[in-house]
């Protein structure tokens, strides 16, 4: 039996929310990938039924790869990038494909992915780095680039902004179509992760002109964000509750992203309220923002000196004499005894703050001895600003803390104490509507819609809303 080209094959994404990788095949000798993540929480590779195997969060790279010719990187999240080493080692010659921030924190990002998943050795690690920057190709938005095949003739994609992260792009793909066909080209788009709009810092996705194939996210295919002035207002309150009994807000924030956003919030309150102060009788003086994270911190200075990508709001800041991500009150800690020093410090003294840590998650990195600390703690606030994934800790603290239950880390249980919060407003990622809105605003609406990158419920509730809307 004949294949029929070109084809799209999931290597992770399709039944789960992480794992991000998509080939575009284009014939047997031909192929591209749109990202190459790692699997989180639950989510197995395709075709992997065993959820007790103890392979189930294989990063390994387990298909065929001589026929690629082309990585194409939408942003830098780990579960759309964290596979790229196994990539490497597997043999993948490149190029790889990203917008022009993306090349600036990608490496950033899997030098700390090596270090964690992978060797502590710097040689190896400088050696992966050096290689990995020669493969990088960086693309500015919105302009086609030629991409090599054998037997796909003018093949070519572009870059657009999608609002997610500093430096995400949604993909089109121009591909030739077979012989005997319509001479127009195919166009296939990959939506990566795409913004919710107002998304601090970043300009809203703006979708395409056309789609033939659209392969679209769908992790809150089946809800809805608040709105900016209602989240900041939810933020607000939290913040203002630990000022009334000093305890300790933890926010578990992924270090590139979110935590810029949440820093460019912050800074927003903090300048209109403390104004304010003394009418409220809020000692917003007081409040001290810690960034625990050294990745974060070094993922932040990349953002600000990634300025020209800023949306205009935030350059108009900065134009302003404001520093939306260096401002008084914040403070940011990188050596591992200071880390463990604060959180000391945290336990026995009433101080009002906000922590962000990594990760987003709580599956690792500071954050979770935050946790253990304070989770018992009646005056902490614990706040989940992104997607928590089913099997993570983040998970089980959103759904058993405000129950009075309790959450087990390496082995141990730890009582939930905390007020436990959830701003959805916060997501990186597009509600239901924002993604039905991106499909609508086409003038040429796709041929057909693969759903990936959400869980079963969000999937189907999103397909059945596009279902009724086209």
């Amino acid at each position: 039996m004949n294949e029929i080209f070109p084809k799209i094959v999931h290597h992770g994404a399709l039944h789960g929310v992480t794992g991000s990788c998509h080939e575009l095949r284009l014939s047997p000798e031909d192929g591209i990938l749109v990202d190459c993540g790692l699997f989180q929480g639950d989510d197995v590779p395709d075709g992997c039924d065993d959820r007790d195997a103890e392979d189930r969060f294989s990063p390994l790279v387990d298909f065929p790869i001589e026929h690629i010719k082309a990585l194409v990187v939408t942003h830098v999240h780990l579960d759309h990038v964290g596979r790229i080493p196994y990539l490497l080692a597997a043999g993948f010659k490149g190029p790889i494909y990203c917008s022009e921030p993306s090349a600036v924190l990608l490496p950033l990002m899997l030098e700390d992915a090596v270090k964690i998943g992978i060797s502590h050795d710097q040689r190896l690690i400088e050696g992966f780095l050096d290689h990995l920057k020669t493969l990088l190709v960086p693309l500015p938005y919105g302009q086609w680039r030629p991409v090599a095949a054998d037997r796909a003739p003018g093949l070519a994609i572009r870059l657009q902004p999608a609002g997610h992260i500093l430096g995400s792009a949604y993909v089109e793909v121009s591909c030739p179509t077979p012989a005997g066909t319509d001479s127009r080209d195919l166009r296939v788009v990959f939506s990566g992760d795409l913004g919710a709009p107002y998304t601090p810092l970043l300009p809203a996705p703006r979708p395409p002109y056309r789609a033939d194939l659209l392969v679209l996210e769908s992790t809150y295919g089946d809800r809805l964000h608040e709105g900016r002035q209602e989240r900041r207002h939810q933020l607000q309150q939290v913040i203002e509750r630990a000022l009334q009994d000093r305890g300790v807000v933890l926010v578990p924030a992924f270090s590139i992203g979110r935590t810029q956003e949440l820093l460019y919030e912050l800074e927003e309150i903090i300048f209109h309220c403390r104004t304010r102060q003394a009418a409220e009788g809020m000692p917003w003086d007081d409040l001290e923002i810690i960034v625990d994270s050294p990745l974060a911190s070094r993922f932040t200075e990349a953002y600000r000196q990634l300025q020209p990508f800023w949306d205009a709001e935030a350059r108009g800041r900065v134009r302003a004499g404001r520093h939306p991500l260096s401002f008084e009150q914040l403070t940011t800690i990188d050596s591992h005894a200071d880390h463990e020093n604060t959180v000391a410090y945290l336990c026995k003294t009433a101080r009002p703050c906000v922590v962000i840590a990594a990760g987003g998650m709580c599956s690792g990195g500071r954050i979770v001895n935050y946790l253990k600390a304070l989770l018992g703690d009646s005056r902490t606030d614990v706040l989940f600003v992104g997607y928590q994934a089913a099997g993570t800790p983040g998970r089980n603290i959103q759904e058993y803390g405000p129950k009075g239950g309790y959450v087990v880390f390496d082995g141990q249980r730890y009582p939930i104490r905390a007020k436990i919060h959830t701003i959805s407003g916060y997501s990186a990622h597009a509600d239901q509507k924002n993604l039905v809105d991106f499909v609508r605003r086409m003038r040429k609406k796709p041929k057909e819609i693969r759903l990936v990158h959400g869980e079963e419920s969000a999937k189907k509730a999103l397909s059945s809303v596009l279902s009724s809307a086209f």
